[in-house]
């Protein structure tokens, strides 16, 4: 394996780099803190009389070689300077700095890649979230802990199920078919799965924003990147548990008419078809349920000055509120560290995160046949038996949840292994390798006794299963020296990845019993050709990258990065691909001139960045190449007398297939006043070029019809701004605010070039909705944004209820005098403005919590309204209450009358908590009571206004959801799972020895 050759390697290096300290001098060490006890990475040590100095490390600890009798100096920004005297007897020196009262926001330590800076230094976008401002609750997706905490940063959840993911975006999306989301780090390890790590083991996130922040990892920056710390072994020993029990509810369902309303709409029109089957059913509160959910996680950690570890483990059962669903999960992680020598000149890390996650996913149908059905049918016969009527989509929801097996199951793993060797003072070699595999597996069987599938396929069972490993080996080496007032580091170092990913799966229908549901497909006697399937896959990533950063007297920094990738997925012409960046920043507030502000002005800085980064998600493994697949047409072998399949070209070369690359222009402002505010300001725009798409080909010369290729433009523009208040800071009571801000232009500059050739691209397919085959909702094309709804401007409705339009002349006509020319932009799903606002306050040992987030401007189609408005549903279907009073008499046609502002804000969590200190050595008990999702301002009708943003969300004919590529952002269309309002109590402790 080559993991172990170069782990073997790189640890070999590193001792061999360790054999070259300089001889000859007296070496200390030690660690800085500030006057409450925390480390302080990054804080400066001169020897007295000399330009030899060093810098701790992200532990606070440092290292330097000195002469006997001397003095060191040591330095913090927002701490008074300390003179230390170097005896002959004493190697090591635990310094504790004093606070002079700078604000603290400036003195953070945030993660940059391959290493860390104090934020005062930063050049590029960066935000930092630390543990204490993630959001708290029953959170089942790990990313739902940042949502309404950045800046430019938009996580959407666009379904209250338990097991759904989010959508996240920063800085606007970049790609028509690569992934948009951000590369996520997790202790330095790139490309991880997030739900890696549970939310009480995150110690801090850095969000990485522009191209002269994110370079640094070339063709896998360019959507941004989202770094985790993780909380690992610090001094002292301590247990902690953080626990919580809630329950959840539905508040919000579509208000649709129940049995009397149906029944007295039957009298008023005499409708003699009309069928009461006697019952007084509401079919959305049929298949809801009470959540009842629970999460627990209890940590340990032991460090010392040498050695240390953490230890905890997870448990969470987050009950769906619909029936039968929920994600259950156990997790645990295992992290520590020792130095090796008393010089501490070597130190050993290593990681272990784990999960394992079970979940049973639900047939989304279920929400379509509610909205559907008859009140007056009951859930039930009168012997027991489910309710069963005849007619298209109208099959028992209740029946569908009870008379299926879905079962899942996620393995995560993630383990690493670190070495940090300090040699010649000022540099510091490292050596990681990292693991991480992903596994699910899946079993479903629908009995013959199930409606749909079950009763057509006789009993169906499918087994599905799925992994994928990313192995890494990474070596670099970081220099830090201060001369006077100048300050430098550089970085350079290497990396290589392997990526694995493999998977099966086999199905079979028409079971004689039921009794071995999905656990032995041979007992199926229909066979089919497609029933059983594999695949594998695989794919490498070489990389050499470097970073310098220089600093003088405070005042003025430069950072310069690029890094070189070459990746198996890119095309024969295109093998390696190179990302550069550049910034640089001025702390105005420290030139003599601003003297005078000292009083109000704590900080002024000045950042400007350009760099360019990559995109190389959309390509996928052997793309490039030319592929063959069984095609529709077959053969007789003579030999064999029998008649085969014939293998065809599936895939034209394409040798210069290449990643889509971004580049980004950053211009911020970090300020400080009062010493009670702090925040930032940013400008950035960024264009995406060489877009992947796959376009029509000729044929010939081609031997397929389609190519993917890189062609497409696409640019983003747009402020930020991020405000934090400590408004009132007293003996007893505090209030503190923080606030975010994001404003996002996006527009495609260009779909086609001489040899691939668009002018439109339909999307947002309506398929499979009454009377809507074959249409589309949306159109990606120059000059509009993602996501942008084409179609006709409606009128309102005529004297006989028919809905009037608008031609391109601007004149009102009926639907019949229509024409595809009179279509024309009717707005879009991309938001105008996010917002994030959290407020906290304590009164003694009271504190009071409350944060939201909202996103404004954005359009959404409601096509389920428009389906439920159709005058043709009764009575055999539900509608709507209003309905019965719009007036409306003709069918649904899309059009802007479905399209409605989805502009909200969400009350996110409110929570009272009250702490307990204890006398035990800073021991403290907090009990507390909190809410999620209490309330949400919104003139959106459906029954949630956060829809998603990439994908069609949306129900395929497996019943499963759909939720790849563009197929139709931004449409509602019956994926309606409520997000629950939820109440918890909850119990965090921490006993210090």
């Amino acid at each position: 394996m080559w993991t172990a050759k170069a782990a073997v390697l790189m640890i070999f290096m590193l001792f061999l780099s360790a054999g070259l300290f300089a001889q000859g001098k007296k070496q200390i060490s030690g660690t800085v803190y500030d006057n409450t006890g925390n480390v302080l990475p990054g804080a400066s040590i001169i020897e007295v009389g000399t330009k030899n100095g060093t810098t701790t490390d992200f532990d606070g600890k440092f290292s330097l070689q000195v002469a006997v009798g001397g003095a060191i100096e040591v330095s913090f920004i927002g701490a008074t300077t300390q003179k230390v005297q170097i005896t002959a007897n004493t190697s090591n020196y635990d310094v504790r700095l004093q606070n002079d009262g700078y604000a603290l926001a400036e003195v953070q330590v945030v993660s940059v890649g391959y290493g860390k800076v104090k934020k005062s230094d930063l050049t590029g976008a960066v935000s930092t979230v630390g543990a204490d401002d993630l959001v708290k609750g029953t959170i089942s997706s790990t990313e739902q802990v940042l949502q309404g905490k950045v800046a430019g940063l938009n996580i959407i959840r666009p379904s209250g199920d338990p097991a759904a993911g989010s959508t996240i975006r920063l800085r606007g999306g970049t790609s028509l078919t690569a992934s948009n989301s951000p590369l996520i780090v997790v202790d330095g390890i790139a490309g991880v799965d997030i739900n890696v790590v549970q939310p009480a083991d995150i110690k801090s996130v850095d969000v990485l924003k522009d191209a002269s922040a994110t370079a640094i990892y070339g063709s896998r920056g360019a959507n941004g990147v989202i770094m985790i710390t993780t909380k690992s072994g610090t001094k002292g020993v301590s247990v902690t548990y953080n626990g919580l029990s809630s329950i959840g509810y539905v508040t919000d369902n579509l208000d649709l008419l129940s049995a009397n309303q149906w029944r007295g709409y039957v009298r008023q029109t005499g409708n003699a078809d009309a069928v009461d089957y006697g019952g007084n059913t509401n079919w959305q509160k049929a298949i809801e349920q009470t959540a009842i959910s629970q999460s627990h996680t209890l940590s340990i950690n032991s460090g010392k000055a040498d050695s240390g570890f953490r230890t905890s483990i997870g448990y969470l059962n987050n009950e769906g509120v619909i029936k039968k669903s929920g994600l259950e999960r156990i997790s645990g992680n295992v992290s520590a560290y020792q130095f090796l020598g008393d010089n501490k000149d070597v130190k050993f890390d290593m990681g272990l995160f784990a999960n394992i996650d079970k979940w049973h996913p639900i047939d989304y149908r279920i929400f379509e046949r509610a909205y559907n059905l008859n009140p007056t049918i009951p859930v039930y016969n009168e012997d027991g038996s489910f309710s069963s009527v005849t007619g298209n989509i109208y099959q028992n929801p209740v029946e569908i949840l009870t008379n299926r097996t879905f079962d899942n199951e996620r393995h995560r793993l993630l383990g690493y292994f670190k070495t940090d060797v300090k040699f010649l003072n000022d540099f510091t070699a490292t050596a990681n390798i990292s693991l991480e595999h992903n596994a699910v597996k899946g079993g479903t069987y629908k009995p013959s006794y199930a409606v749909m599938e079950g009763q057509t396929e006789g009993g169906f069972a499918q087994r599905t299963y799925a992994e994928y490993t990313n192995a890494q080996g990474e070596l670099y080496v970081n220099y830090s020296k201060i001369i006077d007032k100048h300050n430098i580091s550089a970085l350079a170092g290497y990396s290589y990845l392997e990526n694995i990913y493999e998977g099966f799966g086999a199905q079979r229908g028409g079971f004689v019993t039921d009794a071995f549901s999905y656990n032995n497909l041979g007992a199926g006697y229909n066979y089919r050709l497609g029933d059983v399937y594999s695949y594998k896959g695989k794919s490498n990533l070489v990389s050499f990258y470097a970073r310098a950063n220089y600093g003088y007297d405070g005042k003025y920094l430069l950072t310069a990065t690029v890094r070189r990738d070459g990746s198996s997925r890119f095309g024969e012409n295109n093998k390696w691909g190179t990302f550069p960046s550049a910034s640089a920043a001025w702390r105005i507030s420290n030139e003599d001139f601003m003297e005078s502000s000292k009083g109000w002005l704590d900080n002024l800085k000045l950042r400007v960045g350009y760099g360019v980064t990559g995109n190389q998600d959309g390509i996928g493994e052997y793309k490039s190449l030319s592929i063959l697949g069984v095609g529709n047409d077959s053969y007789y072998d003579p030999v064999t007398k029998t008649w085969s399949l014939a293998y065809s070209p599936k895939q034209n070369p394409n040798p210069d297939l290449k990643w889509e690359s971004t580049e980004q222009i950053n211009v911020g402002f970090d300020f400080g006043l009062f010493n009670r505010i702090t925040g930032s300001f940013e400008y950035y725009s960024k264009t995406t070029k060489d877009l992947l798409y796959t376009y029509e080909v000729p044929q010939p010369p081609y031997l397929v019809g389609t190519m993917l290729a890189n062609v497409g433009e696409m640019s983003n523009k747009g402020v930020e701004l991020t405000l934090n208040a400590d408004i009132i800071k007293g003996d007893k009571f505090n209030w503190n605010a923080n606030l975010t801000l994001g404003h996002n232009v996006q527009k495609i500059e260009k779909l086609s070039n001489p040899t691939y050739k668009t002018d439109v691209i339909y999307s947002g397919s309506l398929h499979g909705l009454a009377g809507m085959s074959g249409q589309y909702s949306q159109i990606i094309a120059e000059g509009y944004p993602v996501g942008t709804f084409w179609g006709f401007r409606n009128a309102g409705l005529d004297a006989d209820g028919k809905i009037q339009y608008y031609n391109a002349s601007g004149q009102v006509v009926q639907e019949s005098a229509l024409v595809d020319a009179d279509k024309t932009d009717l707005g879009n799903i991309q938001p105008d403005l996010t917002l994030g606002l959290a407020m906290n306050f304590t009164y003694g040992n009271f504190d009071l919590g409350i944060s939201g987030y909202g996103m404004f401007g954005q359009k959404a189609l409601n096509a389920t309204n428009m389906m439920l408005n159709d005058p043709n549903r009764l009575p055999s279907f539900n509608v709507p209450d209003d309905f019965l009073s719009s007036g409306i008499t003709s069918a649904p046609k899309y059009s802007d009358y479905w399209i409605e502002d989805a502009s909200f804000f969400r009350i996110q969590t409110l929570s009272l908590g009250y702490t307990l200190p204890l006398k035990y050595k800073k021991s403290k008990v907090r009990f507390y009571v909190m809410g999620e999702n209490l309330f949400v301002f919104t003139s959106y009708k459906g029954v949630d206004p956060e829809i998603g943003l990439n994908a069609q969300d949306g129900i395929n004919q497996t019943g499963v959801m759909d939720t790849t590529g563009l197929a139709a952002p931004g449409i509602d269309r019956y994926n309606n799972y409520p997000r629950p309002t939820t109440i918890s109590v909850g119990l965090n402790f921490t006993l210090n020895n």
